[in-house]
């Protein structure tokens, strides 16, 4: 574990650990690394070198009150790369952390990268314009923006104990200790940043950036997602990369990662190792 400072005097957290070829982890919104535990212990015990960071304004990072755009994003993961040196990278990004991996391997190149992974990832773009007939709404995106100002600490209850891991679906059976610690993890980091983080995976158009990759891309969504919708997601990204390759999951949420990390753990290592 240790940090690292960016051009403008950012502080980025990060853990890195174990030896062998590097699996880089982006987190979502509005998370930390530690909600890749399961992953990086997973990926450590077969061998592989697993480094995860908390993005800008988000868990031990520095709360700056600016830079909370894919820009800065894609920057600040390239700092963590080339600060550690790292070569054949396996990026993989959760919902805001795949538009970031997005972002990075089109406005930084390849050079690094073996491979990436997008989970319920952002891309290509959320939010509805003419061009996007399918999005959500801008005024969606609008109210979580109106609910985290007025009180972040219930906002951050809701989610989790709702949609994100479809804990409001007939049947579910949620998980205290699952909702607790997403609430944990989204009160570590600043409300600005946060704030900021909603216009970012939201109104980021990705279409030029996922036509610009080239390494094989594994694009991992569930038709059941509630925060990311599948339609508007997962196949589009697909159809748009040029080696991308879609696996689709039925009723599962938006934070599988977590609830089914079992599953998620092992169709990313056959990617990984095919």
């Amino acid at each position: 574990m240790g940090t690292i400072t960016t051009s403008d005097g950012t502080e980025i957290y990060y853990k890195d650990w174990g030896e062998g070829q590097p699996i880089v982890f982006s987190h979502g919104w509005p998370l930390s690394a530690d909600d890749w535990d399961n992953q990086l212990l997973f990926f450590l015990s077969k061998g592989y070198r697993v480094v995860a960071h908390d993005r800008r304004g988000h868990g031990r990072s520095t709360q700056t009150g600016d830079g909370h755009d894919m820009d800065h994003y894609a920057d600040d993961l390239k700092a963590v790369v080339d600060h550690l040196d790292l070569h054949d990278c396996i990026h993989v990004g959760h919902s805001t952390g795949g538009g970031e991996v997005v972002h990075y391997l089109a406005r930084h190149g390849e050079d690094r990268a073996a491979k990436a992974a997008l989970l319920c990832a952002v891309p290509p773009l959320m939010v509805k314009t003419d061009a996007n007939p399918e999005g959500l709404p801008k005024e969606v995106f609008d109210d979580l923006q109106n609910q985290l100002a007025a009180n972040r600490s219930v906002f951050y209850r809701a989610l989790p104990e709702g949609p994100f891991y479809g804990y409001n679906r007939p049947g579910a059976e949620p998980s205290e200790a699952i909702i607790a610690n997403w609430w944990r993890q989204g009160m570590m980091g600043g409300a600005k940043a946060h704030y900021d983080g909603i216009v970012a995976f939201s109104q980021t158009d990705f279409t030029a950036d996922l036509g610009q990759i080239t390494i094989p891309v594994l694009v991992v969504h569930s038709e059941d997602d509630q925060i990311v919708p599948y339609a508007d997601a997962g196949p589009k990204s697909a159809a748009l990369l040029k080696n991308g390759v879609l696996k689709t999951y039925q009723g599962l949420p938006h934070g599988l990662p977590t609830t089914h990390a079992d599953v998620v753990n092992a169709d990313l290592l056959e990617f990984i190792q095919s």
